[in-house]
């Protein structure tokens, strides 16, 4: 009899975990839409311009003017989460990134395209906190932290299918101002576009259940038993319904924001500010301005514009290999070591860049280099990616899904979101000024100096979150 009862618990047992694996790939195809959105733009600003008459400024907050509906997206997505539900906001982030593919593409004039650039950036900044939180909380916490590194490796995938179709219509048309099918120009293909992955997202997130935390929270927990049981099987089910039950029996009123201060201590909960730091330092490291000005950048320092193109194919080549490591190393090293080790090499990394940088000279308003000092850029800048990739850039997300304890989840993220899209947006924003007034050797130098700090802010403030079930979770 056990002989025959062990191979049907491992079959029921790899079901399960099948069915895991399923749904928490629907989720992360937010992450993609987070990063085709993201990309998407970079092919159309010389449409923008040319349709909307606008100058630079303007046209500069059309390319912005997503970030700052990150931001709101991803503060009110993790509170809103908490009254409706989980899959509920990932289903209306679906929604809203079909309305704003759709209108961004139609759009007549800046107004009408920043109306739907925010209302994508409400989408990106919800998906961007939804999706790790439902892998986490759907997830098995023996490979949670594999599932959830997945969404990195989808966000990059989306800036890559972004870029490449781009390419792909510009190169149809003869040009991204061409009309190519319909009488519609390719820069409103390229946004169109979209609404095929975003269809897919919307329709795929009507078949994956509610997060189980949020039902017992909710008080639904025959709903929750039935969505624990197919996850878990019915044994580890209905023991994980008991344990969360006892994580949320101290505290029986519904999750609020008011819940990330300590009122017996009269101050802000340790892992709301441990959230706000890895939020903030995976930003103050630089790396946007290697996704939304590298090729400014390769060409300030003597580059082609082919070469400076080839450059980020390169450099978007090793983000994926460096966060497929990361799935490889998450659930059996941990989060602080990588972490920590990331830390470090970009601190490294970005150092040799600052160096390389500072030692050329200015000849019609571009940095020249040396070939050795250019070499030594080139290859230090893009180990500092492989770094980045397989370090803060999955493992915040990571860690933000699952580090805050069940009763504050919502609110956690909803400030760890809001503080990671406003640092977004500072470093995007700043870095023009920064090139004009100190040089691309002190901008990078200030970067290099964030990561250091970075260093010490793993090694005494981040806590190990490896095999921790969510329950355990302390604030």
């Amino acid at each position: 009899m056990t002989s025959v009862s062990i191979p049907q618990a491992s079959a029921a047992d790899r079901e399960n975990t099948k069915f895991i694996i399923l749904i928490s790939c629907v989720a992360t195809i937010g992450g993609f839409l987070f990063g085709f959105d993201s990309g998407v733009i970079n092919g159309t600003v010389d449409g923008l311009r040319q349709a909307f008459g606008s100058d630079a400024a303007v046209t500069g907050f059309n390319v912005a003017s997503m970030l700052l509906g990150c931001a709101v997206g991803a503060f009110f997505a993790g509170r809103m989460a908490d009254l409706y539900g989980r899959r509920t906001m990932l289903i209306l982030a679906a929604v809203f990134f079909i309305v704003s593919a759709w209108g961004s593409g139609i759009a007549t004039s800046s107004f009408e395209f920043v109306i739907y650039r925010v209302l994508g950036g409400l989408a990106v900044g919800a998906a961007s906190v939804m999706a790790p939180a439902y892998i986490s909380e759907v997830s098995a916490a023996k490979y949670r932290g594999r599932l959830a590194t997945v969404q990195q490796i989808a966000i990059i995938s989306g800036l890559f299918a972004a870029f490449l179709s781009n390419y792909l219509l510009a190169k149809i048309a003869s040009s991204s101002l061409a009309e190519l099918w319909l009488g519609f120009e390719a820069w409103r293909w390229m946004f169109w576009i979209e609404l095929f992955p975003a269809a897919l997202f919307l329709v795929a997130l009507l078949f994956i259940p509610e997060s189980p935390r949020y039902l017992v929270a909710r008080g639904r927990r025959e709903r929750a038993q039935a969505v624990l049981v197919r996850l878990y099987g019915t044994e580890s089910g209905t023991r994980k319904l008991a344990e969360i039950d006892a994580s949320l029996a101290t505290d029986h009123h519904r999750p609020r924001l008011s819940d990330l201060f300590d009122k017996v201590r009269g101050r802000i909960r340790p892992i709301v500010w441990v959230g706000i730091g890895l939020a903030t330092f995976q930003q103050l490291v630089g790396i946007n301005v290697v996704f939304y000005y590298g090729a400014v950048l390769w060409q300030a320092v003597g580059f082609s514009e082919n070469d400076a193109l080839l450059i980020n194919v390169l450099s978007g080549a090793l983000s994926i290999g460096a966060c497929l490591v990361t799935v490889a190393l998450i659930d059996k090293i941990g989060r602080k070591p990588l972490l920590w080790v990331g830390s470090a090499g970009m601190a490294a990394t970005l150092s040799l860049v600052t160096l390389a940088f500072a030692s050329g000279n200015l000849e019609n308003g571009k940095l020249v280099l040396s070939d050795n000092m250019g070499v030594l850029a080139l290859v230090a800048a893009n180990l500092y990616v492989i770094f980045f990739n397989m370090s803060w850039g999955p493992v915040m997300w990571v860690m933000l899904g699952e580090m805050f304890p069940n009763q504050i989840r919502g609110s956690g993220l909803a400030v760890a979101g809001l503080f990671q899209w406003g640092s977004n947006f500072l470093i995007t924003w700043t870095f023009p000024m920064l090139l004009a007034g100190i040089g691309l050797a002190g901008a990078y130098g200030l970067y290099a100096l964030a990561a250091f700090i970075s260093v010490f802010f793993v090694l005494k403030f981040v806590h190990e979150t490896k095999g921790k079930e969510l329950e355990q979770m302390e604030g």
